[in-house]
């Protein structure tokens, strides 16, 4: 069990990644997950998920808008104070913006998508600090984007958000190595799961082309010949938070089949 007794807070939850983060954390021994989120009706999804499970795991559910300051401080402060400490913060909260050539976006979109995507997630892991300094040290996971390295049309907007957070991480972890406490991300590329089963769904429609063939024409510039499952790419953000990467901060870990290969 990779996160046992661990006191988990995964942010973005909803349908895909950020809830199965949130079940994958149950699964390996998770002692409370604390679940963040903008809309209730999806915090009550991913609890009945868990519950599903048939575990002890105590589960705190907190709404939350990350780009409020004093309601990331909220969550981080309830979770310590029913659970007594935190162990693990999953930023995985985030706003995708408008999918636009850079030289036509309207540039408060950006600032919009900035704002979750990189100020939000500075605002929770600053709440989160402190109490992770309590705990003796603990595991700060971002989760990134393959389009951070390799550039796709019409997502520079999100590029760019997600670019400076991986800065910021970089830095957080020379910060904070001396706390014992983890700072990574984890790149994620495409992630089978109902977002992008919904682009297809409303590509295949737009162009008037057989989904079956507009995923098989992303399929061939992935090595592993298959578009990642969602669950997947949530173990390996799972990985960075359990000690199994004790030696591990300040990395950048590609999730994506192969379809990105830093030289």
């Amino acid at each position: 069990m990779l996160l046992k007794d661990k006191v988990v807070i995964v942010s973005g939850i909803g349908p895909g990644l950020g809830q199965e983060l949130s079940t994958l954390a149950a699964k390996e021994g998770a002692a409370a997950v604390v679940l963040a989120a903008r809309t209730e009706a999806k915090l009550d999804t991913a609890e009945q998920e868990i519950r599903e499970l048939g575990l002890d795991t105590r589960v705190l559910k907190v709404v939350t808008d990350i780009a409020d300051a004093a309601q990331c401080r909220n969550l981080a402060d309830r979770a310590a104070e029913a659970f007594g400490r935190i162990d693990v913060l999953f930023n995985s909260a985030y706003n995708p913006g408008s999918f636009e050539p850079i030289a036509e976006a309207d540039l408060d979109g950006w600032r919009a998508s900035m704002e979750v995507n990189f100020f939000g997630t500075m605002q929770l892991t600053q709440a989160c600090i402190p109490h992770l300094r309590k705990a003796g040290g603990g595991a700060i996971v971002m989760i990134a984007t393959m389009v951070e390295h390799k550039p796709l049309a019409t997502q520079g907007g999100y590029g760019a958000t997600k670019s400076a957070l991986r800065s910021a991480t970089k830095h957080l972890a020379l910060e904070l190595g001396g706390d014992n406490i983890r700072v990574n991300s984890a790149h994620m590329g495409w992630m089978w799961g109902p977002s992008v089963e919904g682009y297809f769904d409303w590509q295949a429609g737009d162009s008037g082309r057989p989904k079956e063939e507009l995923i098989a024409e992303v399929c061939r510039h992935i090595p592993l010949g298959r578009i990642p499952d969602d669950g997947d790419c949530a173990k390996a953000a799972v990985f960075l938070a359990s000690d199994y990467a004790a030696a591990v901060t300040g990395a950048a870990l590609d999730v994506n089949g192969g379809e990105y290969m830093p030289v």
